[in-house]
């Protein structure tokens, strides 16, 4: 991954052409006043956040759903205030990864999936991400009897480890096996080894604390390239701050990708 303590803050977004096929990026969440005025325009309302995030941007992660669960009327206007080519991903319930631990979740797994059931119908549904808790070390059974609930079958889920023993082969064989993604986590506290464990998706977090340079974010288009030339799916994350450094990020990184062809 590239590494910079010094990265400068980038211009402001301008209106973005199609992203490139497969590729799909943005921040995690966007209901944020302070981006006004360096990322949302000062005579933009709140309202009207999510439409101008979507000019900018193609996906992003909802992390509302850490802690409730959506409602259709809220899905609507989400879907509503975005394209079609728009891409939604969710933050799994803490309820699953953090108070239950992966045990015994089938039934929170199916609440979850049957509230994000309109944003799957409308085909906009970007990968599940379960974020497990710093303290939750390696138990491979575990890992396997979650990866096992029906219900998961054919969905594009991620996993993002906090903790270091996660990391080891058998993990990323289990995953492979499910076609579960690896999270490609990004901090300054913990790097996730770069493994792509799901035949059709993966999902970068890139999250260090003042964003990335310009010259890395040319290193991150070509490298997002060769992954969606072999045929998955991208998406990456960039972290919310209450500067709006990420979302400058993840809207230059877009507009790098049109102009790499």
């Amino acid at each position: 991954m590239p590494v910079s303590s010094a990265a400068k803050k980038p211009e402001p977004a301008s209106l973005p052409p199609a992203a490139p096929d497969g590729l799909f990026a943005g921040t995690s969440g966007w209901a944020y006043a302070t981006w006004k005025p360096g990322f949302y325009p000062a005579n933009v309302s709140s309202k009207k956040f999510l439409s101008f995030y979507a000019s900018q941007m193609n996906s992003v992660e909802v992390n509302y759903t850490f802690r409730a669960l959506p409602t259709p009327k809220m899905l609507a206007e989400w879907l509503a205030a975005t394209g079609e080519g728009f891409r939604f991903s969710f933050k799994a319930p803490q309820r699953i990864t953090h108070f239950s631990r992966l045990r015994d979740c089938e039934g929170q797994v199916t609440d979850l999936l049957t509230a994000l059931q309109p944003v799957g119908d409308a085909g906009r549904l970007g990968p599940l991400l379960f974020q497990l808790p710093p303290n939750f070390k390696l138990d491979l059974d575990r890992l396997r009897g979650f990866l096992s609930i029906s219900a998961l079958k054919e969905k594009k889920i991620a996993f993002e480890f906090r903790h270091e023993s996660w990391f080891a082969p058998e993990v990323f064989a289990l995953m492979t096996e499910f076609g579960a993604a690896l999270c490609i986590a990004e901090s300054d506290d913990l790097a996730s080894p770069e493994v792509h464990t799901a035949p059709a998706h993966t999902c970068f977090r890139l999250r260090r604390n003042g964003g990335y340079t310009d010259a890395e974010l040319a290193e991150f288009v070509a490298k997002f390239a060769d992954l969606t030339d072999a045929g998955r799916e991208v998406y990456a994350y960039f972290k919310h701050e209450d500067e709006p450094t990420g979302a400058l990020n993840g809207a230059a990184l877009l507009r790098m990708a049109v102009a790499a062809g």
